[in-house]
C-alpha cells in the first residue's frame, strides 16, 4: 500500500536569546508527526535550537492550492 505525500502547514515560536522567534514553515510529509520532526530537525540545525525551545502553535494540512512558499509551490509544479 502506497502512502500518499500530503503539504502540513506548521506555525510555532523559537527562542533565539530572550526573543521567541515566530515562525512559519510548508513541509512535504507522510504524516503530521513526520512534518513536525522536520521542522525541529531543520530548526535545531540552521539556528541551534533545543528542541526543548521550540513551541509548535498549530499544524494544518493544506492543499497545493494553498501553498505560499515559493520553493515548494516551483517542486509541486514541475513534480506534482
Amino acid at each position: 500500500m502506497e502512502s500518499e505525500i500530503k503539504i502540513f502547514r506548521i506555525k510555532g515560536k523559537f527562542q533565539m536569546g530572550n526573543v521567541m522567534q515566530p515562525f512559519t514553515k510548508e513541509i512535504r510529509a507522510l504524516k503530521k508527526e513526520h512534518a513536525i520532526e522536520i521542522v525541529m530537525s531543520d530548526l535545531g540545525s540552521k539556528h541551534k535550537v533545543k528542541r526543548r525551545k521550540i513551541k509548535i502553535e498549530e499544524v494544518k494540512e493544506i492543499s497545493k492550492d494553498e501553498v505560499q512558499d515559493q520553493f515548494l509551490k516551483s517542486f509541486i509544479e514541475i513534480y506534482g
